[in-house]
């Protein structure tokens, strides 16, 4: 686990913070990120994820240059934008972007309509609102979304700029370094991934000394080595320091502006950004997470994080519900290993409630690609009869129906065996974690070549 743990961390920071790499300890999240490496889906990340238009508002309140832009929600809204824009700006053209948290959205096409692109460029605000009407209120799909897209409800409208070079900076948290990390690149507008593998030189870092703080010498020296030049470097430095600020204040876990730019008259701008805040600092900004627009996020996860559940969606077709995320990683592990594959990470903790564990099956009763569910609990903090009394409670609240493989070891699981042995629900139990997987996968199997052939099977509890 160690291996694939530094290969993933060596991965990260190759894709100049793709995700947060926290100094601290090991976290479910982190675990959740160590998977990718190991051969499972992409995963959705828990974490808070502004719009474009949301990130640049905070941004501007930290005097860091970027395009002039108002968001729009209707297409007539969208004309009044761009109408604004160029009263205030004079003879511009504008750029209209497709407001969906997902990257690749210029070669992306709306579900719906067909129409084609996320990303267009207008010369009218009567264009403008054109555009606007055929991406409103449909589904983008990018590489990045899987076939399902994401719901565009927003656009941002904003001038749009000649750019003469273009550039990457990130700054990110790095455990090595225990500390903020700046990572650049004198080569931007593309896949920072491309970059790195063309060119592994062309990537440049500079830890900061948290206690310490990011000075301004620093943030001059690493607009050199971007390579912005002449009265270019003073104007770089002012939007690195403004960044690094926000950083800080606002408990980011990534801020990553690609391109970073240098217009063709000499401005230079932060044309495109992506900021992820810290949900454990929501007490601390509820201004911020108040921006929260859950219609991007994972529905199970929205669910689950109400509930304080440790809840990550996966493509697989057997739910799983596990004490621990270790546990829960090595249990994913075993079920691969048996030829299935885990629709989900889903850690109920040391120390979850009656509801918390209904509430868990829930999600995974109404999640149509669960065939089959594997509840595997060590019970040391975590009781086994509190599982039990759950798996009850679920049967009688929501109709758990799915086939359920059961392995409950630890603190109280003979009370546990004996709830429900008394509550007369069937369920498969089983010792062995190996065992328990073999038959989960087995029953999904069931399941699914059921349904290919059109028959009715039914798993009573």
């Amino acid at each position: 686990f160690s291996a694939h743990l530094r290969l993933w961390e060596e991965r990260r920071t190759l894709r100049a913070g793709c995700e947060s790499s926290s100094m601290l300890a090991f976290t479910p999240r982190r675990a959740i990120g160590a998977l990718c490496a190991r051969g499972f889906p992409a995963l959705q990340k828990r974490w808070l994820n502004l719009h474009e238009y949301q990130s640049v508002q905070v941004m501007q309140s930290y005097h860091v240059h970027t395009p002039k832009g108002l968001p729009a929600f209707t297409g007539r809204e969208a004309e009044a934008a761009a109408s604004a824009l160029q009263a205030e700006q004079g003879d511009i053209d504008f750029v209209v972007k497709a407001q969906v948290l997902a990257g690749g959205r210029g070669l992306g096409y709306f579900k719906e309509n067909g129409f084609q692109g996320g990303v267009h460029q207008c010369q009218s605000p009567s264009k403008v609102k054109e555009i606007a009407k055929k991406m409103l209120g449909n589904t983008l799909v990018t590489k990045q979304t899987g076939e399902a897209g994401k719901p565009c409800n927003a656009i941002f409208v904003c001038e749009r700029l000649y750019l003469r070079r273009e550039k990457y900076f990130a700054i990110l948290m790095d455990r090595s370094s225990g500390g903020p990390l700046m990572i650049g690149s004198a080569v931007g507008g593309t896949s920072i991934e491309d970059i790195a593998a063309k060119d592994p030189t062309a990537i440049v870092k500079m830890p900061i000394d948290i206690t310490v703080g990011l000075s301004e010498a620093q943030a001059r020296e690493f607009a050199e080595k971007l390579a912005f030049e002449g009265d270019r470097v003073d104007q770089a430095a002012q939007c690195i320091m403004g960044l690094y600020k926000m950083f800080i204040d606002k408990d980011c876990t990534l801020v990553e502006i690609n391109p970073f730019a240098e217009t063709h008259d000499g401005r230079v701008m932060v044309c495109d950004a992506k900021v992820n805040f810290d949900d454990n600092a929501e007490f601390r900004h509820e201004d911020i997470f108040e921006m929260r627009d859950t219609t991007q996020e994972d529905p199970r996860e929205v669910q689950a994080a109400r509930f304080d559940l440790n809840y990550v969606g996966l493509d697989g077709n057997i739910g799983c519900m596990v004490n621990g995320a270790g546990l829960a990683m090595a249990t994913m592990d075993i079920i691969k290993l048996n030829g299935g594959s885990p629709a989900n990470f889903l850690d109920v903790g040391g120390g979850a409630s009656k509801t918390q564990v209904v509430e868990a099956f829930r999600i995974l009763q109404n999640d149509p690609k669960v065939k089959a569910i594997l509840v595997n609990i060590f019970g040391g903090i975590m009781r086994c009869d509190t599982i039990a009394l759950g798996v009850i409670h679920a049967s009688q609240e929501i109709g758990l129906s799915k086939p359920l493989v059961v392995r409950l070891e630890g603190t109280n699981q003979e009370q546990a065996k004996k709830l429900i042995d008394e509550s007369g629900l069937k369920m498969l139990f089983s010792t062995d974690l190996s065992e328990s997987a073999s038959k989960a996968v087995k029953m999904a199997e069931i399941i699914e070549l059921a349904e290919s052939a059109e028959l009715d099977v039914a798993f009573a509890l």
